[in-house]
């Protein structure tokens, strides 16, 4: 139990600290001296022979007796051993290919180090001056990401890397920082999804977030189950009713950066474990859904890197936490619920329990008048169904947003589908003893029929939604290595920062 609670106090960020950077100089062969075992040499232009690249001979006989073209180091790594007992990683990130490309290819490149699970490490960029800027804050998030330690109930623990040094650019890039505030804050969603279901239960769930609010200086108020039904919020005590104890709550976090001229609302589904309801999924589906609460870990994480980089906004966090349990109290079909709005819904499918816990959640994030609703949840079969885990799904209330969803998601590596919102999918969730239908029970097109669902709670702000389908793939995914991959933190950052700027 005790390392337990020692994993658990990692969200902790003063537990929960990645890699110090230090500069880096001189040749390979003093590397020892300063605890170096271990090298990432990333090349900004191709390779040729008198390039001043660590290894560069070793690395071109590799790739020579390999039979390999220069071309082929681009999205396959050299790995090779030189003869101070050093384990180097040669990549070449070629500038035309896109940041998902150029991240896999560092994070390839940088597993075969990481596997011998170094103390420290060094990183190296190459090349032209005005390409090594571009791509050190890149590379530097790509080995935060991956260097850190995530929660593991094993017998035998390895730490994390400890110091990371850095050659070839300067420590003070103002771009460095924002690597690490988002690095930080998608290892704090991993290491929260990564928590078993008997260790991150509603209840002490909420005793996280209130850490992390004393930590950064939050604003924090708990809408308890008792209060949210006094409140007439039955969507989400619908849900939250079947389970015992009574934990669950929506936790609001607000955050105001200085100078801030404009107010967003996160919104983050946080099922902590999802039976599936009456509607009993079967075991297959049922292992892994205490990562249901993926999406309220992306919000945190969100919120987090924006705090670290005071970002001028205003920025109210809800997180929806509750468990989907089955009990002679929990919901059932053909109930009909009255949501916070005062919309009726007929219970349909209680496997449907997402959207029911984002309405109210939803509604009371638009009662605050945002210039902007985003929301986050592992929210459909569907989705997954219909992108695989790649690429996570969009809907947005216009076309604007939708667009610079996906210009942001192609910037930094977390890509995006826009699916289509059109109102005449409505008359598939149209009810005869009720305002609205949850859901229907064929299950067609049900990532569009829940984002219609889910825009009835949005008082018509203006709202993005993400289906987090990309939330787990097996082997990791972009820059991370991971199976968790904290997808929509990095797009989230990035889109907020593209939306101020762009002023939409």
């Amino acid at each position: 139990m005790a390392t337990i609670r020692h994993h658990i106090t990692v969200v902790n960020p003063k537990q929960q600290q990645l890699a110090r950077l230090k500069s880096l100089s001189g040749p390979v062969s003093g590397w020892r001296h300063q605890g170096i075992r271990h090298g990432l040499i990333v090349l900004t232009e191709q390779p040729k022979m008198g390039q001043d690249v660590p290894g560069l001979e070793v690395m071109l006989a590799i790739m020579k007796r390999r039979g390999e073209a220069l071309d082929s180091l681009q999205h396959t790594p050299v790995i090779g051993s030189l003869p101070e007992d050093l384990l180097l990683s040669w990549i070449w990130l070629n500038p035309a290919r896109s940041c998902f490309e150029q991240q896999s290819a560092l994070c390839k490149a940088l597993k075969p180090l990481l596997e011998e699970r170094p103390e420290a490490l060094a990183l190296v960029l190459t090349g032209q001056q005005a390409n090594r800027a571009d791509v050190a804050g890149q590379a530097l998030h790509v080995v935060w990401l991956n260097g850190v330690a995530l929660p593991t109930w094993k017998k035998i623990v390895k730490p994390g890397l400890q110091t990371l040094f850095l050659q070839g650019a300067a420590l003070g890039d103002t771009r460095f920082e924002a690597a690490r505030a988002v690095a930080e804050a998608n290892t704090l969603a991993r290491t929260l999804t990564l928590l078993p279901p008997n260790e991150l239960t509603p209840g002490r769930y909420r005793q996280q977030i209130r850490a992390l609010a004393r930590s950064r200086n939050w604003r924090l108020a708990e809408y308890s189950i008792a209060r949210l039904k006094s409140m007439g919020a039955n969507a989400f005590v619908a849900v939250a009713q079947g389970s015992a104890p009574a934990d669950g709550a929506i936790v609001h976090l607000q955050y105001r950066g200085p100078g801030a001229r404009k107010q967003v609302a996160l919104v983050g589904k946080g099922i902590c474990f999802d039976t599936g309801g009456h509607n009993l999924k079967p075991a297959k589906y049922m292992y892994g859904m205490h990562e249901d609460m993926n999406g309220s870990a992306v919000a945190l994480g969100i919120l987090s890197a924006i705090s670290r980089l005071r970002l001028p906004l205003v920025v109210d966090c809800w997180v929806a936490l509750a468990q989907n349990h089955i009990s002679p109290r929990a919901y059932k079909q053909n109930d009909v619920v009255t949501a916070l709005n005062g919309t009726t819904i007929e219970i349909v499918h209680t496997d449907a329990e997402g959207r029911m816990v984002l309405a109210d959640t939803l509604t009371l994030a638009a009662r605050r008048h945002p210039d902007l609703m985003l929301d986050f949840a592992t929210l459909t079969g569907s989705m997954h169904t219909a992108l695989g885990s790649r690429f996570s799904g969009i809907f947005a209330s216009d076309a604007r947003l939708a667009q610079l969803a996906v210009a942001v998601g192609d910037a930094v590596g977390e890509r995006v589908v826009v699916f289509p919102s059109a109102t005449d999918y409505d008359v598939s969730l149209d009810s005869k003893v009720a305002d609205i239908k949850q859901c229907t029970m064929d299950g067609a097109a049900d990532h569009i029929l829940a984002a219609r669902f889910l825009s009835r709670f949005t008082a018509d702000r203006p709202w993005v939604h993400m289906d987090l389908s990309a939330s787990r793939h097996e082997g990791g995914l972009g820059a991370v290595g991971s199976d968790i991959t904290g997808f929509g933190v990095n797009w989230g950052v990035h889109f907020l920062d593209s939306w101020l700027v762009n002023k939409l």
